[in-house]
């Protein structure tokens, strides 16, 4: 256990440190009026037609201002994407940050595909939300509350959180979508192959070649295409998704 918020900075999981970090940093400089968020944002015709290209990932730090609503979203990296990193995807930082970069990319299009509807500009609070999903499908049956105040299984918390969120007052359409995103991987990793259908989640060697370059974390021994566990020398993953057989991301 760390015994500091240092200790527990750098205990964090490469991609998960990385993301909360942009976050935090976002906020900090959002709040103190040092950038202009309309240079970060989700914009289809800015990175077509400028080549904005850093708005596919910028849109996805930002999670708003220091509010109750910036604090849950970054206890659900802190809590649910570090689980998932360190515990699903262990020894498989690849295969986590694949599934970050499809889930991300579920969401992008959805503005353009439904323009009668109004969406948030930035992405990052439905990312957030994914982790959170996905977690509840990691541990069904794992007891949990909101807040400490309203208990029950981890499979129904994504519906109770975006309850809560209702009664505040707060729009759910972010929390929808990363439900739809969330479900649309779990779908494809888990779901379709367990029914026999083709494996269509597998990472490319380009994102080993990244994680490695800016993470020095290589492949695992034996590791396919998606990455076939943590290889050797690395803590085995846990098996996942409540006895089904199969490892979120994996092989």
């Amino acid at each position: 256990m760390a015994s500091s918020p240092g200790d527990w900075y750098q205990s964090l999981p490469p991609v998960c440190k990385a993301w909360g970090t942009a976050c935090m940093a976002s906020a900090v400089a959002s709040q103190l009026g040092m950038i202009d968020l309309s240079m970060f944002h989700w914009s289809l015709p800015l990175v077509i037609k400028k080549f904005q290209i850093w708005r596919l990932v910028t849109n996805f730090c930002f999670l708003g201002r220091f509010s109750f609503p910036f604090v849950v979203r970054m206890m659900m990296i802190a809590r649910y994407g570090v689980f998932l990193e360190q515990q699903t995807f262990a020894g498989r930082t690849a295969d986590f940050l694949w599934m970050l970069l499809i889930t991300g990319g579920v969401l992008l299009p959805v503005p353009t595909l439904f323009p009668s509807v109004s969406f948030s500009p930035f992405a990052g609070a439905s990312l957030a939300f994914a982790l959170l999903y996905l977690w509840s499908r990691e541990n069904p049956n794992a007891n949990t509350s909101i807040m400490g105040m309203v208990s029950m299984k981890a499979f129904y918390l994504p519906w109770g959180m975006m309850a809560l969120t209702m009664v505040m007052g707060g729009s759910v359409v972010p929390d929808f979508l990363g439900v739809m995103a969330g479900h649309l991987y779990y779908f494809l990793a888990v779901l379709n192959p367990a029914a026999g259908g083709p494996r269509v989640v597998r990472t490319p060697g380009f994102i080993h070649a990244l994680v490695k370059a800016v993470w020095g974390i290589r492949r695992a021994p034996g590791g396919g295409g998606a990455g076939r566990g943590a290889g050797a020398g690395a803590a085995p993953a846990p098996r996942s998704f409540g006895g089904r057989g199969r490892r979120l991301g994996a092989d």
